[in-house]
């Protein structure tokens, strides 16, 4: 760590990241610096300072070996006397002429504990200021699922035997896996081979007779599941406006409980036919796959160390999915489409063979694509957290032109539209027109796919672009504007040539004597950048005089320089 670094983190205060001690090797031991870092690396990592106070005022820290400190046994030190061994970088720093010890420790994957038996964490008090706790059991397996070090589904369900799970269930899997195609295989072999191949029974004394707790969820009797996973809980709600028409929850086994919510969901969700030419579409409140897909990621991702059902909520406004536990570990909201990183790799892949979820692992660009494509929203995730993630499907009016130039597109080429070409139609549509980085920002792009992306669809006649440089923009194609029936939005949009550009500045110049950048920008629809490149080389024409420099010039007419 360089000494600016140090400083900067000084100058922040302590958080759940950055830690600070005093330097007296009496008053913070080895013992003492061990457990700090125990604490940081079950949270977040971060930073331990030593040689600084509370409240940010370096004091320096005292050699700790003898007349100097050597942090490579700090490093060995640490490495020692924790388990499992826990590496982390130690380096002397100078700030404000005094020497401090900055230890950086990394976030660790597994709970990491003292040689001595001590397990604590990182929280926040009230007063927002940071502590180590306790670091309970419950505590420690929740950690390490969320973190991907475990799988819930691969521990073992204790005291359960074969008599727990029911025959039945794994008719359905048979069934389902059959009927989607998934995986003939599978669907052949018997009830403890199927759990063999699925990774669901533990070996003790080289028998596999031992259920996990992915068996018990999976296939499990209803009484069995309350036993073992009390958690294990799903709702459907269905409200019209603030009335409840209904509120069913359930318990039972993982694939049961898919079908049912799926049946209700189908019941509820009532489809509209509509003709284009000879092309007969229906349009549904939202698409199966969109709903399927939402409902399998809140059952196999969720966490099921915490508290609270998988919800299934249908309003006036919008479908709603709410899952117990944030994220699983590598997933944000900004790579939401390009990473699939399971929380339960084993109940994901038993999904995906009964063919319930995509097995490519892109379910959900595949519900982004299937609601787009008809004309709606994209799901947003945008109100979860690391309590629960949220995937509301909002319900407003399809926008039925834009559903129907994309099948018919499809109809013509063949092929099913790429999604990246559905989130910029859509995008374009709302925001009419937008440069390459706002697109990239908007849909979690790289500034080189968007630009490659932008670039086919502009072959392909999808859209056109204006300007040059960072004034770039893009807007829909007049083809596309015909096809949603409206060209004269395209006219708006398109603005007019250079010529007539020309005619407008004079005219306007006729009428107020003077003419800025701003204002040609907004009558001529163009950008800061183009309005002034025409504003040129009307000036190199002789058309116009500028007076004043920059962005405080104006510009008027020649002979009348004196006048304005």
């Amino acid at each position: 760590m360089e000494s600016g670094e140090a400083s900067a983190l000084i100058a922040g205060g302590e958080s759940l990241s950055v830690e600070f001690k005093r330097g007296a090797a009496n008053k913070f031991n080895d013992s003492d610096l061990v457990e700090t870092v125990v604490c940081l690396a079950n949270g977040a990592g971060g930073v331990l300072l030593i040689g600084v106070e509370d409240n940010g005022q370096v004091t320096g820290a005292e050699p700790r070996h003898g007349h100097r400190t050597d942090p490579r046994r700090i490093d060995a030190l640490i490495a020692n006397r924790t388990i499992p061994l826990l590496q982390t970088r130690t380096t002397l720093v100078q700030v404000d002429d005094k020497e401090i010890i900055a230890i950086e420790v990394p976030e660790a994957t597994r709970v990491v504990g003292t040689t001595g038996g001590l397990y604590v964490r990182r929280t926040l008090k009230i007063d927002g200021t940071p502590q180590c706790v306790p670091f309970p059991a419950h505590d420690m397996l929740a950690h390490e699922i969320d973190r991907g070090a475990l799988d819930f589904a691969s521990l073992p369900a204790r005291g359960a035997t074969l008599a727990d799970l029911d025959p039945m269930e794994f008719e359905r899997f048979r069934r389902m896996a059959q009927t989607a195609d998934a995986d003939s295989v599978i669907a052949d072999l018997s009830d403890v081979e199927i759990c063999r191949a699925l990774g669901l029974l533990r070996s003790t004394d080289g028998n596999y007779d031992q259920p996990t707790l992915g068996a018990i969820l999976l296939f499990g009797h209803e009484q069995s599941i309350v036993a073992h996973i009390p958690n294990h809980e799903a709702a459907f709600q269905l409200f019209s406006g603030l009335a409840v028409q209904v509120n069913h929850f359930m318990r039972g086994p993982l694939l049961a409980v898919a079908e049912q919510l799926l049946e209700r969901v189908s019941a509820w969700n009532r489809e509209e036919e509509l003709q284009f030419g000879l092309l007969r579409v229906s349009i549904p409140r939202v698409p199966m796959i969109a709903a399927r897909e939402a409902i399998a990621n809140a059952l196999v991702h969720r966490d099921y160390t915490a508290l609270g059902p998988v919800r299934v909520v249908i309003n006036d406004d919008s479908f709603e999915v709410t899952s117990p536990g944030g994220f699983p570990p590598g997933v944000r909201l900004d790579n939401l489409l390009s990473v699939s990183h399971p929380r339960s790799p084993l109940l994901a892949d038993a999904f995906r063979r009964a063919g319930i979820v995509e097995r490519s692992g892109r379910g959900i660009s595949q519900m982004y694509a299937a609601l787009l494509r008809i004309g709606r929203d994209a799901p947003d995730y945008g109100l979860s957290d690391d309590r629960s993630v949220r995937a509301v499907i909002p319900l407003g009016h399809a926008d039925i032109q834009l559903a129907r130039l994309v099948l018919q597109r499809e109809e013509s080429t063949g092929r099913p539209m790429r999604l990246f070409d559905l989130q910029v139609l859509h995008e374009l549509r709302r925001q009419t027109k937008m440069t390459s980085a706002e697109i990239a920002g908007q849909l979690h792009r790289t500034d080189g796919e968007t630009r490659a992306g932008l670039g086919r669809m502009a072959e392909e006649g999808l859209i056109e672009l204006r300007g040059t440089g960072r004034g770039r923009t893009y807007h829909l194609s007049a083809a596309v504007y015909r096809a949603l029936d409206r060209p004269s939005a395209y006219v708006r949009i398109r603005g007019t040539d250079p010529i007539q550009q020309e005619q407008m500045v004079l005219q306007f110049i006729e009428s107020e004597g003077a003419i800025t950048r701003a204002q040609a920008a907004e009558l001529c629809m163009l950008t800061s950048e183009q309005a002034k490149l025409l504003l040129r080389r009307m000036v190199e024409r002789g058309n116009l005089v500028m007076q004043g420099a920059r962005r405080t010039a104006r510009y008027v007419r020649p002979g009348s320089e004196s006048g304005g």
